[in-house]
């Protein structure tokens, strides 16, 4: 049965799955065993005073999340439930997530059908945006049985989901299939481009290739598979692309062009499908596995939408697979940082410890301000509209983009259901580095352009600050990085295409100047430190309270600034600092320290100079100082360009100067 047609008057919107054999880990994520009636709890002062309620409770959750037999799959639609045993669909992928069809489409009834095998019961259940648990309806099965259960979502204004269990009665009951329906088909089942952006992770891409390869249904509305290859290990060269490219029976196209960053390669794909006539640009990151079924949900979605919306899938830990990233995020106005839509969701949500169905702030439906371009799709009239990704290489372009849309009345949906396992940067720390300079320009850019506050609310004090702590932790190249950035951006718009492949390598040029930047792989790479020679006697520094910040700060820098280091601290570091350790206010109190970086790949020298404290704390001030000056001018400016530089001709001109040719 094609994925989005049930019968002849009626569609399929959403289908049930189950893990592929390699995805042993994922289990949680598509069933689980146990009573639709868990919740996971908070220790509340009444529960606190009554230990043994606690207990109780507690007990009930864990006796309610199990996870069901993984030899019990028998394929991607199907599944044994083991006689007695009951299996819940109240999961993150099979669930149906009812407030955002019903906030964001006009379909206001589905049809759940369910084809079962064998004695038992299905049952149907709802949730409200508080995750109360509500029976719905029920039905009794016994050999060759097909459940049908109509269910209104006028109920559903602020969150809630639909889902069913089975419970299988004196034998083994099998579910066949299962899908939501509803009726009609949309007004226009449209045609999209899923690009992929890489950057020497051939095999990565190549993968993901296979793997939709291996399901040629999800790909029936693909009009292209685009890979916008920028790096020097070509995915061409990897063994086994000539059977995937065949597999994919010519919907695949490799484009080999310089090094643009991540909104060089995803505004190639947005361009390659306004141009192709796709309906849609689904752009993907390279370093992750998708969730095939996801291609036919955000599509599915994005056709029964009122108005042209971009919907994006959510983020789970590539290397822990149970693990959701995040729910949505939006862009804290004031500071223009990301931050969580509502106080109660959690970031790093564990699956296989507390389910869908025991997590009540999963049930509020969450809107958000941007999706993060690991997995996103957006519709061509938005990009002929508001333009494509603007040149910034990497951060913050697919934040600004969201916001840039929402100001244009297009409007960004995190669909549960539809997902990628990503590399995760739960292990990295990008502000530090080459990246710091893309960072500090392009949020003070996206600050320009969209801050509502005058001079830009609480980003300038916040740049400053975050300049005082990495010259106080002698992260001078990170610090060089942060000052070029506030250079360019005060020589405004003009650059950003012309600098957008040369800027990395002149970053990089840099750091044979720089200890800190200098990684070597073992920490007996470097000198042995002295017994006993580390700062306050090897006790750990903790953070200064608020009262004490500011003036532990001027005491702090002035000692920096006027106490030389000890001429032995060129010769040995004082000691050794794991990366969890790396905090500003520990590192400042050395004079020389080797640190490792959050991959665990290296190590670096840190070496205090107060030279360079003075000459960068100096620029990075007058910086400062000249771009709140000059804020209302250069935000103009800003606005201004973003029409002509994140244009499909100004765009076109870029690719036609970095092209390497294609395939």
């Amino acid at each position: 049965m094609s994925p989005q047609e049930a019968t002849t008057d009626r569609a399929t919107i959403q289908r049930v799955i189950l893990p592929s054999a390699d995805q042993t880990d994922t289990v949680s994520l598509y069933v689980d065993a146990g009573s639709a009636r868990g919740v996971r709890l908070r220790e509340t002062d009444e529960l606190a005073r009554t230990p043994k309620l606690l207990e109780d409770k507690l007990q009930m959750v864990s006796s309610e999340s199990r996870e069901a037999h993984f030899e019990d799959l028998l394929d991607r639609h199907s599944m044994r439930v083991r006689s007695g045993d009951q299996i819940s669909f109240g999961t993150y992928f099979n669930a149906f997530p009812a407030s955002y069809w019903r906030r964001w489409t006009s379909v206001r009834d589905v049809r759940l059908v369910v084809e079962t095998s064998g004695p038992g019961t299905v049952t149907v259940y709802k949730s409200n945006a508080r995750g109360s648990v509500q029976r719905v309806d029920g039905k009794h099965v016994d050999g060759e049985a097909t459940s049908v259960f109509d269910l209104s979502l006028k109920p559903f204004g602020d969150g809630g989901w639909y889902w069913f269990d089975l419970a299988a009665g004196t034998g083994d009951l099998f579910l066949k299939n299962g899908q939501w329906e509803t009726s009609g088909l949309p007004a226009n089942k449209g045609q999209v481009t899923l690009e992929i952006t890489t950057m020497n992770k051939p095999d990565f891409c190549l993968n993901n290739a296979r793997i939709l390869a291996e399901n040629p249904d999800v790909l029936e509305n693909v009009k292209e598979i685009l890979i916008v290859d920028q790096g020097t290990q070509k995915v061409e060269d990897q063994e086994g692309f000539a059977a995937v490219r065949d597999a994919l029976d010519g919907k695949l196209r490799v484009i080999n062009q310089a090094n643009l960053g991540g909104s060089g390669g995803f505004a190639r794909g947005m361009f390659e499908a306004v141009e192709n006539g796709s309906d849609y640009a689904l752009l993907l990151d390279d370093d992750i596995v998708v969730e095939p079924e996801s291609i036919v949900r955000l599509l599915t979605f994005a056709d029964y939408c009122r108005k042209p919306t971009i919907v994006g899938g959510h983020m789970f830990d590539l290397y822990n697979r149970s693990i959701l990233h995040t729910f949505g995020e939006v862009v804290d106005p004031y500071r223009i940082v990301p931050a969580l839509p509502h106080a109660d969701m959690e970031t790093r949500h564990d699956f296989s410890v507390s389910n869908l169905r025991q997590t009540p702030w999963l049930h509020r439906r969450v809107d958000v301000d941007y999706n993060g371009w690991w997995m996103c799709l957006i519709p061509t009239k938005v990009i002929r509209e508001i333009g494509l990704s603007l040149p910034l290489f990497i951060k913050w372009d697919d934040a600004e983009y969201g916001l840039r849309a929402r100001e244009a009345g297009f409007a960004t949906v995190s669909l549960p259901g539809a997902a990628v396992w990503h590399v995760s940067w739960i292990d990295k720390d990008d502000l530090v580095g080459w990246q710091a300079y893309f960072h500090a320009r392009n949020r003070l850019i996206t600050t320009l352009i969209h801050s509502p506050y005058p001079k830009g609310g609480r980003v300038l004090r916040e740049s400053v600050q975050t300049d005082v702590k990495h010259l106080v932790s002698m992260q001078y190249f990170t610090e060089q990085g942060r000052i070029d950035a506030l250079r360019d951006l005060l020589k405004g718009p003009d650059d950003l295409h012309k600098v957008l492949s040369t800027k990395l390598p002149e970053i990089n040029a840099l750091k044979a100047q720089y200890p800190d930047a200098q990684l070597k792989e073992d920490v007996d790479d470097f000198p042995s430190p002295k017994l006993g020679r580390g700062p306050m006697g090897g006790t750990v520094v903790g953070l200064p309270s608020k009262k004490q910040l500011i003036p532990w700060g001027i005491k702090t820098v002035a000692r920096q600034l006027i106490k030389a280091p000890g001429p032995e601290s060129a010769e040995r570091p004082q000691g050794y600092l794991a990366h969890r350790d790396n905090r500003w206010y520990r590192v400042a109190h050395y004079d020389s320290v080797v640190v490792t970086n959050a991959e665990g790949t290296g190590a670096s020298w840190y070496q205090r100079d107060p030279k360079k404290l003075k000459a960068m704390l100096t620029e990075a001030t007058m910086l400062h100082a000249k771009l709140f000056r000059e804020w209302d001018n250069l935000a103009g400016q800003y606005r201004r360009a973003v029409a002509e530089i994140s244009s499909i001709d100004a765009w076109k001109k870029t690719f036609e100067a970095n092209s390497e040719g294609g395939s």
